[in-house]
């Protein structure tokens, strides 16, 4: 995928709705230094400097989709006592949906300390209840599963086995899933699968995918027998096998596997990866995403949360820089039209002219650049309207274009004088025009000012159209016909 591919993708997420359930719990982060040894044994002394609390477990992944962009809805189980508290008052913080948050006065909120000297993790103390959920408990989960989720997008189960994730309410959620035709994506646990059947996605790393499928995974034949098995009992779309460093394997129920290496960068803590990348998994499908790319960008953003320390979310601008690192000056210049249209809606809010102007612009040439050139001065930004190839056919022909649309782009986007290019398949900039509303509109001067395409759109937005004339003798046709005469 290429970065305004990326970019598209987030403009969606906005519109998304996510239901997580799973185990919730607080992660807390007691920062420090240890210098000494203390005197009553021999264990060391930290002096704690800063604290730090954290949604983790199924509360994690909540935090990922939500700094994704998208609206999350919850259905889990707190204990009645202080975490439970900070648990529900984080969630309405942000806007989560809690009408299936349940309260079970026998159970005890998940929370667990971990205490950190020199950016390193000296003890970990753990506070919960692993034991199932009670029948009254499980009953209301199944009765809020069951009256509706019409509105949801997808289904995003996080097993931690911390006992509310029963058979009965595993099973429900994937049917549920199956009858809304929604995806149903699980991060499982456990040596039993079969609770699981019914998915949509499973995304075991590779331990996890050994113990299940009973197959030790020792090179990528083996891994493929192991991931062959568990499609095949539980009856799934298709399973994402995590590798470390080795990245991951995602292999559908029908067609063949897709290896995804990872990008080589300092880890400094896996802790929460798994939740990063189920989150953007699951966003991915429910934006429409096949699962190859849904798992591509899961992938990078598993790049990025494992050069953190702790439980960590990745934002949008991180995965779509990450994405666009190898063409830095060019990629970002480069949009969609979803994502140019509000682009461009804040520059003008910022008291921005901006200049619009379009073409096919196969093999550039000086009569292109200084064309260009005169078009950004006439205001703040320029932005270029660029025929895709099946729309350059149209217009010049089978055998044109020479250069494909990709190239063309990031030749143009090379410019200094170009702010942003935008590729359109229509025969006419009309659409583009319509939706970015230039102040001022430039053609060449071999138009007439009636002719221009999009003219009634800029005027009534109180804009007009610049004719400007191209350098003579300069043209791709020429360029083509000196090439042919010549060799």
């Amino acid at each position: 995928m290429e970065r305004r591919e990326v970019e598209s993708f987030f403009e969606k997420a906005t519109s998304v709705r996510a239901l997580v359930i799973g185990d919730l719990m607080l992660d807390e982060y007691l920062w420090g230094r240890a210098e000494r040894i203390s005197p009553e044994a021999p264990v060391q002394v930290v002096e704690v400097t800063r604290e730090d609390l954290r949604l983790g477990g199924a509360g994690n992944v909540v935090n990922n989709l939500f700094a994704l962009g998208c609206q999350v809805a919850v259905c889990s189980v707190i204990g009645c006592d202080e975490n439970g508290s900070l648990l529900r008052r984080a969630f309405e913080e942000k806007g989560v949906a809690l009408d299936g948050l349940f309260e079970d006065p026998e159970r005890r909120t998940s929370k667990k300390t971990r205490v950190i000297a020199a950016n390193q993790q000296i003890v970990r103390i753990d506070r919960e209840t692993k034991s199932a959920i009670g029948a009254a408990t499980e009953r209301g989960m199944l009765e809020y599963l069951a009256s509706g989720l019409e509105d949801i997008d997808v289904i995003v189960v996080s097993d931690y086995l911390k006992g509310v994730l029963t058979p009965s309410v595993l099973s429900a959620v994937c049917r549920k899933g199956r009858s809304l035709g929604i995806p149903v994506v699980v991060d499982p646990k456990g040596g039993d699968y079969g609770k699981y059947r019914g998915a949509t996605l499973l995304t075991p790393n590779r331990k996890e995918a050994e113990i299940a499928s009973g197959v030790a995974i020792a090179d990528l034949e083996s891994l493929e027998r192991a991931a062959q098995g568990l499609l095949g009992s539980l009856e799934l779309d298709a399973l994402l096998i995590t590798r470390s460093e080795a990245g991951m394997s995602l292999f559908p129920a029908k067609g063949d596997a897709v290896h995804i290496p990872t990008v080589a960068r300092e880890v400094f803590d896996v802790t929460g990866a798994g939740d990063t990348v189920i989150a953007v998994l699951s966003l991915g499908l429910a934006c429409g995403l096949s699962m190859p790319d849904s798992a591509w960008i899961a992938n990078v953003a598993a790049g990025i949360a494992v050069g953190k320390l702790g439980t960590s979310t990745v934002a949008p601008e991180e995965i779509v820089a990450e994405v666009g690192h190898g063409l830095k000056d060019s990629d970002s210049k480069i949009k969609n039209l979803d994502v140019l249209t509000h682009v461009i809606a804040k520059e003008r809010s910022r008291g921005k002219k901006v200049v619009f102007t379009n073409g096919c612009f196969d093999l550039l040439h000086v009569g292109h650049v200084k064309y260009l050139q005169k078009a950004r001065e006439l205001g703040d930004l320029l932005v270029v309207g660029l025929n895709t190839d099946a729309s350059v056919r149209r217009l010049k022909g089978e055998k044109r274009p020479l250069i494909e649309e990709s190239e063309r782009a990031h030749i143009l986007a090379a410019l200094d004088c170009i702010d942003y290019v935008v590729l359109f398949d229509e025969d006419t900039p009309l659409t583009v025009i319509e939706a970015l509303a230039p102040a001022i509109l430039v053609k060449g001067g071999d138009y007439n000012v009636d002719e221009v395409v999009g003219r009634e759109v800029v005027e009534a937005h109180g804009g007009h159209v610049e004719l400007i004339q191209f350098v003579d003798g300069r043209s791709t046709s020429r360029i083509i016909e000196k090439i042919l005469g010549s060799y």
